[in-house]
């Protein structure tokens, strides 16, 4: 065929969604059909192709155009956008958060308490993060010569919190006094000075509230409580008592907790072994040799995998994973295990709709009285008082406006964390007996007989258990 014919009988082009790939597709080709190459070049400029042409490609169709009938080949390929990447705050000071480093275990599963004693300390005028600012990525471009918008980074912001300054440029972080770097349970960074007690937190010491992180080496008897913003490392053992960090909570000899009392962190609680306990982090909880009869709960995960390993008895809650070596006795001791919960995830959310119910109906009474009042203005009728009273309710309407906003971001976020159950997993590298139960979302297994190295996932609307590789 000349170049005359109309290519369009023979020939269709398609483009992909984004227009990055035209393809070519021959139909009712006849055999005497022949085509040049400049032919098929200006055919597809007629059809808005300006970009990418493969010209290896079209030679081949050209001169081989029998194999190419009725299929559809790419014959222009645009270029992708290259979306920008995050900007990030870059810790220059290692907070020991990589799960994989884990402190020195003896024979006797105890931690070896020497890694903890070096901590975080900083100076005053130390550089402990810097800002990294994001890219602006590269715009693409499609087969018909359009530009591909691309999204920038998003801009990455420090979380300032006690003891810390930032440069003018908002690019660095550096420390305001000698001090311990601690991050607490929002993401902040601070710089707390230590408080350290050399012997036992007894009726000669008295409860502890701190501003800082608190040392103590020795024990923690029933009855004492400490609080602090920062951590508590305890070398000894602690009993029935109450602690309470905005970090995390370091015990090397252990919980004795005698049904009384709490340990409490922002971040990760790890202790030899808890008997009798109740534990809460907000990350992980990490016991070396047993958890015995207690109540745990971690926002992600609590791990029971040392030389020992064996929880029995009591509820262990955590928001992805729960890791044992050992769950359960021969005596079928009942022993609950519950992941993908996170409890004070739930209470919040009952908490921010008791809010927002309030909000919405101190906005109903604004507005009302704000109407009356724009009424009374509009016929002049408005006193001094009345004037006052309605710059008032303006500014407590817009405060509630940003407060409701603020509430119903914060319910997505918390609805999206719920549903996610896909992290959920319940790990035994040993043996879980019968009288264990798993629970994953709604749904609940029970154990009845001895089972060695499995794994409980949530899949398509039930529990599975498969073999731990």
């Amino acid at each position: 065929m000349s170049v005359d014919y109309a290519l369009d009988k023979y020939f269709k082009v398609t483009f992909s969604e984004d227009k990055t790939i035209a393809y070519l597709q021959i139909s009712d080709r006849d055999k005497d059909f022949t085509c040049t190459m400049e032919a098929l070049e200006q055919f597809l400029r007629s059809q808005h192709i300006r970009y990418g042409l493969q010209h290896d490609i079209l030679n081949r169709i050209v001169s081989h155009s029998e194999e190419y009938q009725y299929s559809r080949t790419p014959v222009a390929i645009g270029d992708e956008p290259v979306h920008g990447q995050d900007g990030r705050i870059e810790l220059k000071i290692d907070l020991g958060e990589d799960k994989n480093r884990r402190p020195i275990e003896t024979d006797d599963g105890k931690v070896d308490y020497k890694e903890v004693i070096r901590l975080n300390n900083v100076k005053k005028g130390q550089l402990i993060a810097t800002r990294i600012p994001p890219t602006a990525g590269v715009p693409g471009t499609a087969v018909t010569g359009e530009q591909i918008p691309c999204k920038p980074g998003k801009e990455a912001r420090f979380k300032i919190g006690k003891n810390v300054v930032v440069n003018p440029e908002q690019t660095a972080m550096y420390a305001a006094i000698d001090g311990l770097l601690t991050k607490t349970e929002k993401g902040k960074i601070n710089v707390f000075p230590v408080y350290e007690v050399n012997g036992d937190v007894d009726y000669s010491i008295g409860n502890i509230d701190f501003v800082g992180t608190v040392v103590i080496r020795g024990n923690v008897l029933t009855g004492f409580r400490i609080k602090c913003a920062g951590d508590i490392r305890v070398t000894g053992f602690v009993e029935g008592a109450e602690l309470d960090a905005g970090g995390s909570v370091d015990i090397s000899g252990g919980i004795i907790g005698y049904n009384k009392g709490y340990v409490k962190a922002g971040q990760n609680v790890k202790s030899s072994f808890v008997q009798d306990g109740n534990v809460i982090a907000g990350v992980d909880v990490t016991v070396s040799q047993s958890i015995m009869h207690s109540n745990i709960r971690a926002g992600q995960n609590v791990i029971c995998n040392g030389t020992k390993g064996l929880i029995v008895g009591g509820v262990i809650q955590a928001g992805e994973k729960v890791i044992a070596r050992t769950i359960g006795n021969t005596m079928s001791t009942a022993t609950v295990i519950e992941v993908g919960v996170l409890p004070e995830l739930r209470n919040e959310m009952t908490e921010l709709r008791a809010q927002l119910k309030q909000l919405v109906e101190s906005t109903d009474k604004t507005d009302k009285a704000l109407y009356l009042l724009n009424q009374l203005a509009a016929s002049g009728q408005l006193s001094p008082d009345r004037l006052a009273l309605r710059i008032k309710l303006n500014a407590t309407k817009k405060s509630n406006t940003g407060k409701q906003n603020e509430i119903k971001e914060r319910m997505l976020e918390i609805e999206r964390m719920l549903e996610d159950t896909g992290k959920a997993r319940v790990e035994i590298i040993k043996t879980i007996y019968g009288g264990s139960k798993i629970v994953i979302g709604r749904y609940t297994r029970f154990i009845k007989d001895p089972t060695q190295r499995v794994s409980f996932y949530y899949h398509e609307g039930d529990i599975v258990m498969n073999t731990l590789l």
